[in-house]
């Protein structure tokens, strides 16, 4: 048995508690709001992000960052990304110095240009060897719910990735291991860039081969951003590429398609926001990775146009006629 905390009760941090619960783990959950973790302790049930979803009782919530690390072999963090840098000081020095970390966040972070396992060997002075990733198509309601999925664990170190792979392993739960960090984060966070894209055509009513066209055109740019940065071209096609991007793309779970078509039927960011206690990463990391391309000269107009549209500088209508009326080129290029 593997004593494990999970620094984030949102969502998808609860939905992984389980699957480490359900693999047999003692599990820490830490949340910032006390009256989420008494919920969690004494009805088994996160009512803020999960309602009605029983949790096993091997999941203990405390609020105390000190008392979730304490002693923990594996850091699992699951807070937002733009909050991590601020976190890691906090509570960071609680971390055991030889704790695993994986980070289950997808975003770059604002002004750094940073992946959050970059901010996380930063903060911590953690080696490539104690930093894993896990992504991929994993919808949290769904994952919560015990329906099957697939993920990629992803470290630089294949038998960390290994040792991580057994910790999560369950009978709806199956991870895959790669070493392509690089490729697994950016995969994760521009796929939320594409939801939005996404969304926004399904608020303007468009159909299928419009978000078809968006979906494809979405990964060739994440593609060209990963390959310019050292990924594998084969992480774009697997769990964490294509996979988690279908997912985000087409489902109604999906925060970022959600709040893409509430975009596409005209509502602003601050109105979207106004109605919805959870992020999505998308409208934060589209103007990191917009900046982070144009460092590295690599051309991702759909990136670049969510950007111009979160900022007010594009309409939803405007958005599309753009980048359709771009200049004509082959496919590959």
């Amino acid at each position: 048995m593997t004593t494990t905390a999970v620094m984030g009760a949102g969502s998808w941090g609860t939905a992984f508690a389980i699957v480490l619960a359900d693999a047999g783990n003692e599990v820490t959950l830490w949340g910032r709001r006390e009256e989420t973790c008494k919920n969690i302790n004494e009805l088994h049930e996160n009512t803020d992000y999960l309602p009605g979803v029983e949790l096993p009782a091997n999941i203990h919530a405390t609020s105390d960052p000190a008392e979730a690390l304490a002693g923990a072999d594996v850091v699992v963090l699951a807070v937002p990304s733009q909050t991590l840098r601020q976190n890691l000081i906090d509570w960071g020095s609680h971390i055991r110095p030889d704790a695993v970390l994986v980070s289950l966040m997808k975003g770059v972070e604002l002004g750094t240009h940073l992946r959050m396992s970059q901010v996380i060997a930063e903060l911590t002075g953690a080696g490539p060897e104690r930093i894993a990733v896990i992504s991929g198509p994993n919808l949290a309601k769904e994952i919560a719910r015990r329906e099957p999925a697939a993920s990629v664990v992803s470290c630089a170190d294949e038998s960390v990735a290994l040792r991580l792979q057994q910790l999560c392993h369950t009978q709806f739960f199956r991870p895959y291991t790669n070493t392509d960090v690089v490729g697994c984060e950016l995969s994760g966070t521009v796929k939320n860039i594409i939801g939005l894209a996404v969304g926004v055509c399904d608020g303007l009513g468009f159909g299928d081969n419009t978000k078809a066209s968006v979906i494809t055109r979405g990964l060739a740019e994440t593609a060209r951003l990963g390959v310019n940065m050292g990924a594998d071209p084969m992480t774009f096609m697997g769990l964490a590429g294509l996979g988690d991007l279908v997912a985000t793309c087409s489902s109604p779970l999906s925060r970022n398609r959600t709040f893409g078509e509430k975009l596409g039927r005209g509502l602003t960011v601050d109105e979207i926001m106004a109605q919805t206690r959870q992020v999505a990463e998308g409208v934060k990391s589209c103007t990191s990775v917009a900046e982070l391309a144009h460092l590295h000269n690599v051309d991702m107009p759909i990136t670049d146009h969510v950007r111009a549209l979160v900022d007010g500088e594009m309409t939803p209508t405007e958005l599309v006629n753009a980048l359709l009326g771009r200049s004509t080129k082959p496919e590959t290029r």
